[in-house]
């Protein structure tokens, strides 16, 4: 389990970051910049120096965290830093941290000077998953989820689980909303074993399987022509709902929390519109709103989710369009759905959760 190979780079597990090393000692870079939001600078800058040696020939560049600073504007910071430190194109970029920072991180190094290489060390549950795989880069605008981007592969990933330590309980349920996700859309028995674990102690083996699957999917279609849609099962509503909560909750949504919700609601949405059965149904909707906190989609807020769906990437000719499961571990894509059917799964998803 010490790597998994992917499409033009490596994935590795559990090395301690020893083949990272072997790359930052050879001199094969002009320069080493390690891209850092100040939660990863102090929770997790001083592990990293310690599995590379106390290695120190690097700069740190350190950015706010959070989704709302994953924009152009903090972008433009990054990229001038690059130019006042004399980056040129034979530098390295590390991102070291969450999502946020893979996407952003992964967005300003394949367009700084048309591109430069980077490496991904994602250090929360739902960036090892999930954002550090697969190639995406990304910022979002105007609200919108990952609006500008590119499909810029790392030269590798490394997955440490150590880095897990720090996260609160609540950022390693998130994490565990995309494992789930993982299950549904293609491995009825690893959906199983995740309902049997505990998402607090999560080992090694959960992880590489979820890697695993998002690997075979992305490999099979980098550029989300096609299969690599099954990806989106629960975020089409989801990111909706995470983009209203962050811009309207005093105490937003986490990502893992909103595609929860989004999770439950397109469930419902395979039972109406594809092939989903009702025990499959009831077995989702229970496990996950036994898991997540209780959430409740205001009567109000229906006409901006609606319109952030509207924005969603993968719609064609104005039609929002979905991945809908077909049974549990069996996901179909490009499936359309009625306005109508979308708000009844609001209905749906608030009767569940007993609001």
């Amino acid at each position: 389990m010490n790597k998994l190979n992917s499409a033009g780079h490596t994935i590795h597990f559990e090395t301690q970051l020893t083949p990272l090393k072997e790359v930052l000692e050879s001199g094969k870079y002009s320069k080493i910049f390690v891209f850092v939001d100040s939660n990863t600078s102090e929770l997790c800058v001083p592990l990293f120096r310690e599995m590379l040696n106390d290695f120190n020939n690097f700069d740190l560049i350190e950015t706010d965290p959070g989704e709302e600073n994953k924009n152009i504007d903090f972008c433009i910071g990054i990229w001038k830093t690059l130019l006042d430190f004399g980056a040129d194109r034979k530098c390295l970029m590390v991102n070291l941290g969450g999502g946020v920072i893979t996407d952003m991180g992964g967005f300003v190094a394949s367009t700084y000077k048309r591109g430069i290489d980077f490496i991904n060390i994602p250090t929360t549950l739902l960036s090892q998953v999930d954002a550090s795989v697969g190639g995406k880069t990304g910022i979002d605008v105007d609200n919108v989820k990952n609006m500008v981007g590119t499909f810029t592969l790392p030269q590798s990933v490394f997955i440490e689980t150590a880095f897990l330590k720090s996260l609160p309980d609540r950022e390693l349920l998130s994490g565990f909303a995309e494992m789930i996700k993982h299950g549904l859309i293609v491995d009825r028995n690893y959906y199983n074993e995740l309902k049997n674990s505990d998402y607090l102690n999560i080992d090694a083996q959960a992880i590489y399987r979820s890697v695993e699957i998002k690997n075979e999917v992305v490999t099979e279609d980098p550029h989300e022509k096609g299969l690599r849609k099954i990806l989106n099962f629960g975020h089409t509503i989801g990111h909706a709902v995470e983009t209203y909560s962050l811009i309207n909750d005093k105490k937003p949504l986490t990502h893992g929390e909103a595609i929860a919700v989004g999770m439950i609601c397109e469930a419902f949405l395979s039972q109406k519109n594809n092939t989903l059965s009702a025990d499959d149904l009831n077995d989702v909707t229970d496990y996950i709103s036994k898991l997540y906190p209780a959430y409740h989609i205001k009567a109000e807020s229906f006409p901006q989710l609606m319109e952030f769906m509207q924005s969603d990437k993968k719609n064609e000719n104005g039609q929002i369009m979905f991945s809908l499961l077909g049974s549990i571990g069996k996901c179909d894509y490009n499936c359309r759905v009625s306005e109508n059917d979308i708000l009844e799964s609001f209905a749906y998803f608030n009767n569940i959760a007993g609001q």
